[in-house]
């Protein structure tokens, strides 16, 4: 009888770029306050990719530290997906390209665009390939440059999002790893976190506009907390859970106020979540593994632990990853 095939995270890794702006840097370039910033939103600083530096370099240093880390090579990847809205070129995917770079030839790659969320979609379709044995270790990497498509004179968005990476790898495993996923997604509120041009719907306002993210963030801030908090239920219900079972959340680095939110959702006091948005922002579908791979490496999420990973973002996509690590 063939045994139940889980996918179970062999390792992590992740990257932020060498600048950083502080709030005190922005202090100079738009009217706000490092004050206002760090209360409202509790974000301190945040990455920017260097002028020559792409998805796809962050993306790359991410995942070798990942691969390391998994006590595995680049040759052992039989499947590549990465997540992120800023991908280097048009096509080929960023996942293309990184296959390139890490010197794999031949399994499949593919980008996923569910912007914050789209690290956890991800995440989701990997597991889904590993349980059907399609691939055995699976390279999922959220990786964005987002300060590409930032108006740095827009106070309201400037000072929320960065650059970074991260990556795990996926094995194959008889060990209980991935859970259950939850996925979602609403296109009603497509225009309150936009970048409103794009390739076959205004290419020439998005040359002449840089193609700004635009943001309506006082109801991104309702809805993102209404969804998140019934998501958690979804997430233990489908799994007959209660909240003493999570041992770690590992949430979207948004907000920090989304983030407490979310927390008292669960009855989780905040030194049970992991939070590390004051030092790198909002950095889209790179802040869940960014997260993860820094709370491994601290040693505060340890094997066999529960954890509960979540975000929320433009589409409006929304999604959790519950799994044992």
């Amino acid at each position: 009888m063939r045994s139940v095939i889980y996918s179970r995270i062999k390792g992590t890794g992740s990257y932020l770029p060498e600048k950083v702006l502080t709030n005190l840097d922005l202090e100079k370039m738009v009217d706000t306050t490092d004050q206002w910033i760090t209360e409202r939103t509790g974000i301190r600083q945040r990455h920017v990719a260097a002028e020559n530096e792409t998805t796809c370099d962050i993306a790359e240093k991410a995942s070798r530290h990942a691969i390391a880390a998994a006590g595995l090579e680049p040759a052992d990847i039989d499947l590549i997906i990465v997540a992120t809205t800023t991908p280097d070129r048009i096509f080929p995917s960023t996942a293309c390209l990184l296959q390139e770079r890490l010197g794999i030839r031949g399994p499949a790659a593919f980008d996923v665009q569910a912007v914050c969320t789209g690290f956890v979609y991800a995440l989701s379709i990997a597991d889904k390939f590993i349980r059907t044995g399609s691939a055995r270790n699976v390279l999922v990497v959220g990786a964005e440059t987002l300060s590409r498509i930032l108006d740095w004179s827009d106070r309201s968005t400037c000072v929320l999002f960065g650059d970074g990476a991260g990556a795990v790898v996926l094995e194959a495993s008889e060990e209980m790893g991935i859970i259950s996923s939850n996925l979602h997604a609403d296109g009603r509120y497509k225009e309150l976190l936009t970048v409103p041009h794009g390739i076959s719907q205004g290419f020439d306002q998005l040359k002449e506009s840089g193609g700004f993210i635009r943001m309506q963030g006082s109801e991104v801030f309702k809805v993102a907390v209404n969804t998140l908090g019934r998501l958690v239920d979804e997430a233990l219900a489908d799994n007959n859970l209660s909240q003493s079972d999570i041992d770690w959340l590992v949430p979207h680095q948004a907000n920090i106020r989304i983030i407490q939110a979310t927390a008292k959702k669960l009855k989780m006091p905040m030194d049970k979540v992991i939070v590390t948005v004051e030092k790198h922002g909002n950095t889209s579908a790179a802040s869940v593994p960014l997260a993860l791979d820094v709370a491994v490496r601290d040693g505060r999420i340890k094997r066999g632990e529960t954890l509960l990973l979540e975000a929320f973002g433009g589409g409006f996509t929304w999604g959790s990853v519950l799994l044992k690590y």
